[in-house]
């Protein structure tokens, strides 16, 4: 779930962990912003876009956040799916990104704060021919789909190992239960996200939610479990309520928009996440089982990754290289803090040291600066 307000005590951490995720792409945008690109203004109070109208195929966005606050951008369909986003934009700061659109009506929506729906502007994609791509994205695609969909059917049955305790009332099974059975939810979350109303309900927490929104889902009965340390009857109700809600989330893992594009900003995106709540510790702030959903994030940026190679490596070999060291040194320090390279029983985050979490830090943000070349990278000619 994509943060809202960071802490006093891990403040320091995240600033610099932002700065490094999203000031990674600073350099390469003074070349954007030519004649084929989209300029993206964000401020507080408005979204201002170059052009309203724009050719269908692979379009890059320059974003730029001109505001006094943290914003995000979206490019959504008139449904409010997802086809891309850029999060974590810090004032002043500049950043890419790569979409693969169709013909048809868009919307584009800033968000200052990284609330509401947004300042939105109406554009649309015209033109009527396909995207020409290599036939090994098709085939990336393809298994990318299936393994969402592969997650997201291995979830469910975990969840209610989760649940079953709470309506049993039985709180140390519950508490057993809780990280596993968010493991496929972290490792594609984008593709959870894209559909824009499932993850308000199952992922939110505190702070994160808008006015008159019930809060509900994981992060609630966290709560519940290790902070007010009880399981009552609403509890009971909520667990089933998440029960229907995720099954609702597998039953439309297929519908979801995913392009080659959308697979690499998805990648980048479970990097912001890591940045910005598991870092922090802001994430799982009750049960400190953020470790968990860190290791299930970068897992499933790897995935995309590995499935994009082929293709990446053949068009940008020497990113396609520093990627695949970053993931490695990156899923050697996670090793440090489990049990063995099966187990998902890592150390408790409030055990991590400070300097530790810098170190986290610092391997997260040599992996994001590469991976966010990675969407430009599989569309390169």
């Amino acid at each position: 779930m994509r943060p809202v307000r960071l802490s006093v005590v891990t403040a320091a951490t995240a600033v610099a962990a932002l700065t490094a995720v999203t000031g990674c792409a600073e350099k390469s945008d003074a070349k954007a912003g030519g004649s084929g690109t989209v300029s993206v203004t964000a401020s507080d109070s408005s979204c201002k876009v170059s052009k309203t109208e724009f050719p269908a195929g692979h379009v890059q966005f320059a974003l730029e956040n001109k505001g006094s606050k943290v914003t995000e951008v979206y490019l959504l369909f008139p449904d409010d799916r997802i086809v891309a986003e850029r999060e974590n934009i810090g004032p002043g700061l500049k950043q890419t990104l790569t979409a693969e659109v169709k013909a048809g009506s868009y919307e584009i929506a800033c968000k200052p704060g990284m609330k509401g729906n947004g300042i939105r502007q109406k554009v649309t994609a015209t033109g009527g021919q396909a995207v020409k791509r290599d036939p090994k994205l098709d085939a990336a695609v393809a298994a990318y789909r299936k393994y969402a969909q592969e997650q997201a059917d291995a979830t469910l049955p975990r969840v209610k190992v989760f649940t079953d305790a709470i309506r049993k009332g039985d709180l140390e099974a519950a508490k057993k239960a809780y990280a596993p059975s968010r493991i496929g939810w972290e490792r594609t979350e984008p593709v959870a996200e894209s559909f824009g109303d499932i993850d308000p309900k199952t992922d939110t927490r505190a702070d994160g939610l808008e006015k008159g929104q019930k809060w509900t889902g994981w992060h609630r009965l966290e709560k519940s479990l290790w902070q007010d340390k009880k399981i009552g009857a609403t509890e009971k109700s909520l667990a089933t309520e998440l029960d229907t809600d995720l099954a609702d989330w597998q039953k439309r893992v297929g519908t979801a928009a995913i392009t080659p594009t959308s697979m690499a900003n998805g990648a980048k995106e479970l990097l912001d996440e890591v940045a910005t709540g598991k870092i922090t510790g802001e994430e799982d702030r009750y049960s400190h089982t953020d470790l968990v959903d860190f290791k299930a994030n970068v897992e499933g940026a790897q995935q995309a990754y590995e499935l994009l190679k082929p293709v990446a490596s053949k068009n940008q070999p020497a990113l396609a290289k520093e990627l695949d060291k970053q993931f490695t040194a990156l899923n050697s320090l996670l090793d440090h803090y489990r049990k063995d390279k099966t187990s998902y029983d890592f150390t408790p985050y409030d055990k991590v040291s400070e300097a530790d979490r810098k170190q986290l830090s610092d391997a997260v943000n040599a992996l994001a600066e590469p991976l966010s070349k990675l969407a430009a990278a599989v569309v390169t000619k």
